[in-house]
């Protein structure tokens, strides 16, 4: 019988394996054999993570769709919407908590109405009425703009933030680092540097992030990867990501995805996903232990298979997430941690459940809806 033998050069995969992979062996890695970059990915998780999938029980919590922003991929944002008051807010917590969540994700768009004194407001009510929730919140463009018109240095508004008892920022806002393409898709954000500063800076403060990427746009394939290294080179100045987690772009209901429809294009498929998966793994192997496949962008079966290309998380339950259904998502807005179990074990795997620092968390749901007891300290253990 003939086997065909690997294709990838020794010298690409030793330096893969010490953390050094150069731009030329990503390059090469994606034009070979997927299947064989999909092992060397698989090969990596396993000797960083072991066999081990981790996900986070968790809310989203959005509290305005309003934005004065004009992001050309974003078919949530109106000019007349909703801010939710803090004590909608704080009864959103509730919920997320009574269903088992220890971890909500606060997020909106960015408006003259949400300053940082609302945003620390909201945080320190939600840390003094449920002490146990990690709070994920805001992103790098909501802290820049909210510092702004409330008169303060971003330094300044995130040890602000951080006092009051922000335990993580979102790393979203990023999209693509690349100012070429951030003017067509999102030309009022904060530019690459900026972001990077901001995102450096809660490192430094002490505040972990998790890392972003939108991609399936208009962006190069050489413009996702230099993302991916300026990611390597962050965590290797401050060490404050938990997470990358690839965002395939939804090209429905927005200016961005219909130019790309009207012209024959649409958004990336099943086969990029796994890419950008897996050679986010071999670039960021020994520096970001963990890569994300988020369910709600990929499909559950999709997911379930990116865990042998490199991935390690499945993310959250999310309880709600209505950014991605408004752009044409149709995987739903929830999945039960029973469901999630069961998905993992499919795919050979074992389940854990985490906080948002990757912290253990003991299992405690029962029955086959996934309901859970209230979370409590004594549940998270160290992180790992």
């Amino acid at each position: 019988m003939y086997v065909k033998k690997p294709t990838t050069p020794e010298d690409v995969i030793e330096r893969a394996y010490r953390g050094k992979c150069t731009k030329e062996d990503a390059l090469l890695l994606l034009e070979g054999n997927p299947f064989e970059l999909f092992e060397l990915a698989n090969d990596l998780r396993a000797s960083t993570v072991g066999d081990t999938v981790s996900y986070v029980v968790n809310r989203n919590i959005y509290i305005t769709n309003k934005c004065v922003g004009n992001c050309g991929f974003c078919a949530y944002r109106t000019d007349k919407g909703y801010i939710l008051s803090v004590e909608e807010i704080l009864k959103k917590a509730e919920e997320a908590e009574k269903a088992g969540a220890v971890e909500v994700c606060v997020q909106g768009g960015y408006t003259p109405e949400a300053d940082m004194e609302f945003y620390l407001e909201i945080i320190e009510s939600i840390k003094a009425e449920f002490p146990d929730l990690c709070i994920h919140a805001l992103s790098s463009m909501e802290v820049n703009y909210a510092a702004g018109i409330s008169g303060m240095s971003v330094e300044e508004a995130l040890q602000r933030l951080k006092k009051s008892g922000l335990d993580s920022l979102t790393g979203t806002s990023a999209e693509i680092l690349s100012d070429r393409v951030r003017k067509i898709i999102c030309p009022s954000k904060i530019n690459t540097h900026q972001w990077i500063d901001t995102i450096t800076a809660a490192h430094k403060t002490g505040i972990s992030t998790n890392a972003t990427i939108m991609y399936g746009h208009v962006e190069t394939l050489e413009e996702r990867l230099d993302h991916v290294f300026t990611i390597r080179e962050i965590q290797k100045e401050t060490g404050g990501f938990t997470e990358l987690i690839p965002m395939s772009f939804l090209p429905y209901n927005n200016p961005v995805g219909e130019k790309m429809l009207a012209s024959g294009k649409f958004t990336s498929t099943g086969l990029e996903d796994l890419q950008l998966i897996a050679i986010s793994r071999v670039i960021l192997h020994t520096h970001v232990k963990n890569i994300q496949a988020t369910w709600v962008k990929l499909g559950k079966k999709l997911a379930q298979v990116a865990l042998q290309c490199g991935a390690n998380d499945l993310g959250g339950t999310l309880m709600e997430d209505q950014i991605s259904t408004a752009s044409g998502g149709s995987h739903g807005e929830y999945v039960s941690p029973a469901e999630f179990e069961w998905m993992i074990k499919g795919a050979g795997r074992i389940p854990m459940q985490r906080d948002t620092l990757y912290r253990k968390v003991e299992p405690g749901f029962s029955g086959q809806d996934g309901s859970l007891p209230n979370c409590t300290k004594s549940r998270i253990g160290s992180k790992e």
